[in-house]
């Protein structure tokens, strides 16, 4: 039909109660028909996992005009993909993830549910766009990124993006956002990653902490520069990994 509104599929990695997509929701609103298939608990650090082991579950738990909303026991990956198999009526407009709990900048995006996602979109053929805050307060302030947001959306769902690429937007944690930048993903690692915080027995627990370091901060095309800087960084992201430069290199090993 010519005058349908857009569609919009909706996830996250933090589970249907955050905080962070019920915002998501309030800002999508406008734009379009809205179907939300999220994890009915955190899955956060999921990446694109799958639940393989048992069956999964999903449930209504909203619906009116405009909105579709149902939780599911499984990953963010397999949110989606149910979504596409169960309850669409039609192929997504746009696929959308978030508003993420903490950042997913730099590589960050390998590990994140939020990124798992709009990765499986970008799989599925649809425009995929991924939103997270650099705050892993539950109850975050959101609202200075409701606009950017929403112009955001409305230009990809406008002009569309190329096969097999999202974008990872990642929102600094302040009331004064200044703008927008297209940046590049910063390089880096992880370091102090394991807190030893309990002995019993044979057995020696550990928590998963860490310390990002960038091995670039004075890069100012890189999305760590941007958000310490006050701005919401835009990194296009593909799910092609070929390293393309050392294939011709390669060539000749073999």
């Amino acid at each position: 039909m010519e005058n349908q509104r857009p569609l919009i599929l909706v996830s996250n990695d933090d589970g249907i109660t955050a905080k962070g997509i019920s915002e998501l929701i309030k800002f999508l609103r406008p734009l379009g028909e809205i179907v939300v298939m999220a994890p009915d608990t955190s899955r956060s650090g999921t990446s694109c996992s799958l639940t393989v082991k048992e069956p999964i579950h999903y449930q209504l738990i909203r619906k009116e005009v405009g909105l579709t909303v149902y939780k599911c026991s499984g990953t963010p990956t397999d949110c989606v993909k149910l979504a596409f198999h169960a309850v669409l009526d039609r192929k997504p407009d746009l696929v959308v993830g978030g508003i993420n709990h903490g950042d997913n900048s730099a590589v960050n995006v390998h590990y994140s549910g939020t990124m798992g996602v709009v990765l499986e979109g970008c799989l599925k053929g649809v425009p995929s766009i991924a939103f997270s805050i650099c705050s892993h307060d539950p109850n975050a302030d959101f609202e200075p990124s409701g606009e950017y947001v929403r112009d955001i959306v409305r230009k990809v769902l406008d002009k569309g993006l190329p096969p097999l690429t999202c974008l990872n937007i990642n929102i600094p944690d302040t009331k004064e956002l200044k703008g927008v930048r297209v940046c590049e993903q910063t390089l880096g690692q992880w370091t102090n990653e394991w807190e030893h915080f309990a002995h019993r027995g044979d057995s020696q627990y550990y928590w998963l902490t860490g310390e990002f370091e960038n091995t670039d901060p004075e890069n100012e095309k890189n999305d760590h520069w941007a958000l310490d800087n006050g701005y919401i960084a835009i990194t296009p992201t593909t799910v092609d990994m070929t390293a393309y430069s050392l294939v011709e290199e390669l060539k000749t090993w073999f």
